[in-house]
């Protein structure tokens, strides 16, 4: 199952109003739920802005792309959507388009944006590790995003878009796996404990900062079982096929702050909707019981099958890549599925219909 099929199953929840069972074939005369998506983060919501940076962490090149909706490689970490394209499509709206795309302007940003650049983190150091945009200067963008849409649709209409708008912040897996796990001079400098102080400290000014924007309706996704990466298998697993127990035990201990400093956000800041998606739970129960989700291959990889392939590494010359992406959990040694996604995306809307939408 990839993208195109995303029909066969039908996703249903109990809204407030005249919505009760959405799919992904909306009505295209129904009102969208919410007027705008924002995204933030890193490369598990990234829909190509790393295209236009000078970055060997790109994906605009088969085989990725090849179940999306176009056939093409777009620059997203995937073989077909994200979840955020996929929650997208839930509340009535186009993907939103990254920000560096050059045909993202005017009407074409009102309904959504995407500042995610992927190999970034919480922490500023990870994304310059890479030569990519870290959150601060995501955020930067942002600021100029808010002009550029106050002169597309008014300063009071922009003013509400961005009020009533949904705002996703998915990142810190890199933090870890592409930083702290093999930078020892970062692990000279700060214990697990420090360090994960800073990437907290980073979420809440974050927050804060969009939140003084206007923003009030804020989701954020926890760390995945980093430990059940393939590429971290591959890397610690000393040739076993299993979950590295050690980095899920910090990912837990992380998410568990992350949750929460959201609940202390949220008593704080007046009028803030602020949701915490679990996708930690989610891929655990995934890898836990493939076959309830009709899962063959749970901690290889499709591209690479498990090896170190992500990125310039995951080609079309890649040896082992699978012929059908929807039997694996992970698309790439990072990086779930489209199938994956949509089984992200259709665990976490019920609980954003509630906390944000309703």
């Amino acid at each position: 199952m990839h993208s195109k099929s995303f029909n066969d199953w039908t996703v249903c929840v109990v809204l407030i109003a005249s919505f009760s069972c959405i799919t992904d074939g909306l009505n295209p005369s129904k009102r969208p739920l919410v007027p705008s998506i924002i995204i933030f983060g890193d490369s598990t919501v990234d829909a190509g802005n790393n295209n236009y940076l000078l970055t060997v962490v790109k994906s605009d090149f088969p085989p990725y792309g090849r179940d999306f909706d176009t056939d093409k490689a777009t620059g997203r970490f995937c073989n077909g959507r994200l979840v955020t394209d996929y929650i997208a499509s839930l509340v009535g709206l186009p993907f939103p388009p990254a920000y560096l795309d050059p045909e993202a302007k005017g009407e074409k940003t009102v309904q959504g944006i995407c500042f995610a650049s992927s190999a970034s983190g919480y922490y500023d150091g990870t994304a310059e590790n890479f030569n990519v945009v870290s959150l601060t200067g995501q955020l930067k963008w942002y600021q100029d995003y808010l002009s550029t849409l106050s002169e597309t649709v008014g300063k009071e209409n922009a003013s509400s878009i961005i009020s009533k708008a949904v705002f996703i912040l998915s990142t810190g897996s890199n933090d870890y796996v592409n930083n702290y796990y093999i930078n020892l001079d970062l692990q000279k400098q700060y214990n697990l404990d420090q360090y994960q102080a800073i990437l907290l400290s980073s979420y809440k000014s974050f927050v804060q900062e969009i939140y003084k924007s206007g923003a009030r309706k804020i989701a954020v996704v926890s760390l995945p079982p980093l430990g059940c990466l393939p590429s971290q298998i591959t890397l610690y697993g000393k040739g076993e096929l299993k979950c590295i127990e050690f980095q899920n035990e910090q990912a837990f201990s992380f998410n568990q702050n992350l949750q929460e400093a959201t609940n202390t956000l949220k008593n704080s800041l007046p009028n803030l909707r602020i949701a915490f998606f679990d996708i930690y739970r989610i891929l655990q129960n995934v890898i836990s019981e493939p076959r309830e989700y009709g899962f063959s291959y749970t901690l290889k990889s499709c591209c690479g099958v498990g090896k170190l392939a992500v990125a310039i590494l995951c080609n079309q010359l890649t040896p082992g890549t699978c012929s059908n992406a929807s039997s694996y959990v992970f698309w790439d040694s990072f990086h779930p599925s489209d199938y994956t996604n949509s089984i992200i995306a259709k665990s976490v809307f019920p609980q954003a219909v509630k906390e944000l939408l309703s």
